[in-house]
Order: C-alpha cells, then structure tokens, then sequence
C-alpha cells in the first residue's frame, strides 16, 4: 500500500475507493467476486458480504475486512467519508459508472455529495500494475511455458476434419490438467478462410487439408494470465502463402527486438509495422502489435501506432503482428515478452518457423 499512498499524496487525495477486483486482488490478495477497498493515508478496509467471511480472512492480510450485508461500495463509501481529515476521495472514472456513481452520492450526507468524489485524471492502481514484481514475473514466466506445453500437445492432434471446435476444447482440457484455473480468454482457432478473422471463434468447421490455421489461447495460473499465438499451416502452402508467413515473422522478430527499458511503445509498434509496409502489407495490418497483460489478459501499456508510454523494465507486454486478406487467409504470431534494462525476455519460446502439418 506503500506506494500507493504515494501516489495519493502526489494527487492531493486523502483516499481512494477501489471496485475494480483485479485492483482488489493486487492490493489486498482477495479473490472474490464481491469487494470494495477504501484506502486513507493511514487505513485499508476491504468490504465483502456473507458469503466470503471465511475467503476473506484467508486471503486479506493488507487491510481491515468488514462483512456487509448491502452493497460493498456503497458501505465503503461511507464507511471513507466518515473517517476523519478525508477530504477528497479518487476513484477510477473507466470503471465506475454513472449510476455507480449516483448511488455512491445519494448515500452520503447532502454536504459531501458534491466534493467528497473526485474522478482520477489517471488510474492509480493500473499504473502500479504496469510494472511487474519478481514473484509476478516468476507466475507470468510459468503460465507461459504452460501455454507452450500446450501447443507442444496439440500439434499431435492436429489433421484435416478435426472440428475447430474439438481443437479449442483439447486446448482447454490439456490446461486444466497442467493446473490452469482457467483460460485467459476465449480460445481462438481459426482455419483456411477464417484465418482471416483477427478473433475467429472455434466453430464446427472441420480442418482444411490445405491452408493456415491460427491458434491464440492462454492460461490463468494463479490469477495471472498468459497469452500466445501461433500460425500453421495444414499441407504444404503456396510461394506467396510462405512468402506472407515469413513477412510477419520478421515483423514479429523486428518488434521484439525493439523492446528495452526506455524504449516508447509506438517506436516498438512501428518496428514491427515498417517491417509490414515494406513487403506492401502495411493495410492488412489491422490492429495494434500488443498489449499489456499480468491479472487481466488486456491491461496497459498499449503497443500501437503513436503511443507514448515509455516501457520499463517489468512490464509484461504482447508483440503480436498479423496480417489478414478477407477470402484468402490470415495469419499471426504471438509472444509475451519480459521488459528489462537491456532489452526484452521472450517467456514463450515455442517455436516460430512455418510448421507444416
């Protein structure tokens, strides 16, 4: 909490109320789906309901854990204003909304309804997240071999008439067995012309015998996510299909060399983009190269065109360059990739070269 009070001081605020979990769970280990933190300069109390007394007392050492029986924010919101010397209390405007916001005001005494709220100019929590601890990195580093043990496993399972379908739910049974808790998102398996779709959900479509087939999944291990992906190809591909794969494999090779404390996320974006423009494929090129990912599978910095954050060392980021041509095929290829002084570690070493099924 140390470093968030802080941030508090430097934003003039004396508290801050917190709803959002992945927040909750980085500040004060709770895992349930029920929660509102209230952080003073000099107090922390987690409200919950009934339902999590025992959870709670297991998992929060970091604050006071208070069992309501209405609404946690709403008891966190009074529980702040009546604490003595708050005078301005944050919360984070992008996931707070407006009705949230209402009901927070009604339950305050008519003085404070207009001055006690204070909507942050940046989320103060999200940015302490940005940057990795050793034990997070040690969780990311493991939830992504995981993935890797995975895509080892479903090469073997791969063949033209599988189902997209039977190839997602392989994915997700083989993680469960090596300790997932979950997946990080809905798994992605995309074959010949669906290949073209950035997020192609698994369908019923069997395998082709001949065109490229996009696998994007991850894990959640220990609440911490993973996030990769891979390209293969099913038969043998056509000069300009291997022509395109070998194109974004060096866009994607260029992007993660790139990577390195101090180094902007759009100057990382650009890499692996200029890579693409050269070969005359900079329009299909949709979406940014990456993202930011540790307790939620989307987090910031964003790594696009034009983004200014400066990477630091323990940042986890994606470098996921794609190209996609409606009615042809797509194709994509995906790392996590460690920040650190003198450059980026890649936690997903499975391999990249055109693998042909």
């Amino acid at each position: 909490m140390g470093a968030l009070r802080r941030k508090l001081n430097r934003a003039g605020l004396s508290g801050l109320l917190v709803t959002h979990l992945p927040d909750i769970r980085y500040l004060a280990g709770f895992t349930g789906s029920s929660a509102a933190l209230a952080v003073t300069r000099h107090q922390a109390r987690l409200f919950t309901d009934g339902r999590y007394r025992a959870q709670a007392a297991e998992e929060v050492q970091a604050a006071k854990v208070d069992i309501v029986s209405g609404a946690p924010a709403v008891a966190a919101v009074q529980w702040i204003a009546a604490q003595a010397k708050v005078e301005s209390v944050g919360f984070d405007a992008a996931v707070v909304t407006v009705a949230e916001l209402n009901r927070w005001k009604g339950a305050l005494p008519a003085r404070l309804r207009r001055g006690l709220l204070r909507a942050v100019d940046e989320p103060l929590v999200q940015d302490l997240r940005m940057v990795k601890d050793a034990e997070e990195l040690a969780i990311l580093r493991e939830a992504a071999l995981t993935g890797c043990r995975l895509f080892d496993h479903i090469l073997t399972v791969l063949r033209p008439g599988v189902s997209e379908i039977e190839v997602a739910a392989e994915l997700e049974y083989q993680a469960r067995r090596l300790g997932a808790e979950g997946m990080s998102f809905e798994t992605i398996v995309a074959s010949g012309l669906r290949s073209a779709m950035p997020h192609g959900r698994a369908t019923s479509n069997p395998l082709p015998r001949h065109g490229f087939l996009t696998l994007d999944f991850g894990i959640i291990l220990r609440g911490y996510c993973s996030d990769m992906t891979r390209t293969v190809f099913l038969g043998s591909p056509k000069a300009g299909e291997r022509s395109a794969y070998q194109a974004v494999l060096e866009a994607q090779e260029a992007a993660v060399a790139a990577v390195s404390s101090g180094v902007s996320c759009g100057d990382v974006d650009e890499a692996a983009r200029s890579v693409l423009r050269g070969q005359g494929l900079a329009e299909a090129f949709t979406h940014s190269t990456g993202h930011g990912v540790g307790l939620e599978i989307h987090e910031p910095p964003r790594v696009g065109a034009g983004q200014a954050t400066r990477l630091q060392a323990g940042m986890v980021i994606t470098i996921e360059p794609g190209i996609y041509t409606p009615g042809k095929f797509g194709i994509r290829i995906e790392d996590m990739v460690a920040v650190t002084r003198s450059g980026g570690e890649v936690l997903t070493p499975a391999p990249k070269a055109l693998i042909e099924l």
